[in-house]
């Protein structure tokens, strides 16, 4: 069996590890220009808590090897875990989620960003790890569960309560997290509507996902409800790819950082229910391929969903893949009225 001190030893030197770039700017054309390269000085951060080496030494020293069921890919790059906390604007006084510290290179910068960090991880051999590394500081705590089934809000508010207590201006926290790419969509669909409490959600995703959440592409096969959800409650942005050779063990596929600035309640699009809305959104799409008065159908006949759609300025014919965020909520409300 392969043990982690013998993938120590096969990985490439620390200054072969590729930088991060941004986005490729599109010309007017819609040509993609080359992607600008970010500042990744990785032979200079030789001695540092987090450097490539010390990362894989702190999972030999509780003979951890990561875990595939889990999504276990440890970042080995350090100026990409700085990069993240850029990317979220994270300073002192801030309040930050992380879900998934594994071995807190990424924890290290958000607390010496001023940052208290809140961590949350179900290997518990990671949450012994962290606890140990960080047990000097009043501004971490990790908690052992399983992200997708906690009740965050329970956790995260009596903190930016007491914030407030204290009479500091923090009204809500962020959230900075480099995610097992397996849960990636779970998450995002539990904290995008979190936006009474989370200001900023800064994620470093699968590359594939990434693109499929924040370029909306309609007319295409991967348009698809997640899309409409990502923009009813945020507004994402594309941050930059991060090649897979950062990571250990390494994935096979490349990742990216998005951002999404949290909506909140009253800047929401206007529908009488946002859990009918969305209900009518999947019952759209999973009629793909039909149109619009065949897959809606259920909710009220035929000729009536024309009529809503025409109302709402919509082509009779129009298929789901077709309709953008602000096009379904016209619909919808169009719909409600008949």
């Amino acid at each position: 069996m392969t043990t982690a001190v013998q993938l120590f030893h096969s990985l490439p030197p620390i200054a072969s590890l590729p930088t991060a770039t941004v986005p490729a700017a599109k010309s007017s054309a819609g040509a993609r220009n080359q992607p600008a390269s970010l500042h990744v000085v990785c032979a200079s951060r030789k001695g540092r808590d987090d450097d490539y080496h010390a990362t894989l030494k702190a999972l030999n020293s509780k003979g951890r090897f990561p875990r595939k069921s889990l999504g276990q890919h440890y970042m080995l790059n350090p100026e990409i875990n700085e990069q993240l906390a850029r990317a979220a604007n994270v300073e002192e006084g801030d309040v930050v989620l992380e879900i998934g510290p594994g071995t807190g290179s990424l924890t290290n910068v958000l607390i010496n960003s001023g940052a208290t960090v809140l961590a949350i991880e179900k290997d518990p051999h990671m949450v012994d790890l962290v606890r140990e590394r960080f047990e000097t500081t009043d501004k971490f705590k990790v908690l052992q569960e399983d992200f997708v089934k906690c009740h965050i809000r329970s956790h995260i508010s009596p903190i930016l309560e007491n914030r407030k207590a204290l009479n500091v201006s923090l009204i809500r926290a962020k959230i900075v997290s480099n995610l097992p790419f397996n849960i990636s969509t779970d998450v995002i669909k539990l904290l995008l509507p979190m936006g009474d409490i989370f200001s900023e959600v800064v994620l470093l995703l699968q590359e594939e996902t990434a693109v499929r959440l924040v370029e909306l592409s309609l007319r295409t096969s991967e348009y698809r409800p997640i899309n409409i959800f990502v923009n009813f409650y945020s507004e994402p942005e594309y941050n930059f790819r991060v090649p897979r050779t950062n990571f250990f063990p390494q994935p096979n596929v490349d990742a990216a950082v998005v951002t999404f600035r949290l909506k909140q309640a009253p800047d929401y699009p206007s529908v009488a229910s946002t859990k009918s809305f969305f209900s009518m959104v999947h019952s759209a799409f999973n009629g793909k391929r039909k149109m619009l008065r065949r897959s809606l159908q259920h909710i009220c006949p035929s000729n009536e969903i024309e009529r809503a759609l025409g109302d709402a300025g919509l082509p009779t014919t129009s298929r789901p893949e077709e309709l953008t965020l602000d096009d379904f909520v016209k619909l919808y409300n169009m719909i409600a009225k008949v």
